[in-house]
């Protein structure tokens, strides 16, 4: 008499990283750690998470890498027919809308990837869109996402929110949120296995996007 043997096939697996965007008054800061792992195993060190889509909107995304990749394929290809028909590139809450129909249309066999999208709105100001598994989303000021996003989420609610604070909220400049990224990602390394490496920081403005990349844990 043979026993009744279970096999089990898993199509996801979670790469970790943890990637932040944070909305200014006329830029947006994208930052994500370069780190790729799975379980114990760092299968790289310089995988960027941060993804280009047009000129003043970038993508930032965090999961299943094999997901996130066929992601940014296939909004490169509609953004690409777009750019071919209309002769413009598509805005960033014309992008925010395209992704969340994407993501909704996989929604029984859902991309394991989690997003944000940081770009200039028509009005010149910084915009960031959070986004879960099957394309619900929302507008926002600031969001992170990942491995690292307990750690990470309650100093953006106090540096960036500005929440459950008596004092006076301040204006910050591009230069100064991105010394709170290197900041709270230097703290997150201490506590999240799955954040490290290095950090890719993106700068957006309507003049276009700096890159600096910026040393963290190698263990």
């Amino acid at each position: 008499k043979t026993t009744p043997f279970e096999r089990k096939f898993n199509p996801y697996d979670f790469n970790g990283g943890t990637t932040v965007a944070i909305a200014g008054e006329d830029f947006v800061v994208c930052a994500g750690c370069t780190r790729m792992s799975t379980g114990y195993e760092i299968q790289s060190r310089s995988q960027s998470k941060l993804f280009a889509l047009t000129d003043h909107t970038v993508l930032t995304a965090a999961g299943c890498m094999s997901d996130v990749t066929t992601l940014r394929r296939m909004l490169g290809a509609r953004l690409t027919q777009y750019e071919h028909s209309h002769a413009a590139q598509m805005s960033s809450s014309a992008i925010a809308q395209l992704l969340s129909v994407t993501l909704y249309y996989r929604r029984f066999f859902p991309y394991y990837a989690f997003c944000m999208v940081g770009g200039i709105d028509e009005e010149g100001k910084g915009a960031v869109y959070g986004y879960d598994a099957v394309g619900s989303y929302k507008r926002d000021d600031y969001g992170c996402m990942g491995s690292g996003q307990n750690y990470i989420m309650p100093i953006l609610d106090n540096l960036i929110g500005h929440k459950n604070r008596l004092d006076e909220k301040k204006v910050l400049s591009a230069d100064e949120v991105v010394a709170i990224v290197k900041d709270i990602y230097v703290i997150a390394t201490e506590r999240d296995i799955y954040t490290g490496d290095s950090v890719e920081i993106k700068v957006i403005r309507k003049s276009g996007t700096t890159t600096e990349v910026f040393p963290l844990k190698q263990d």
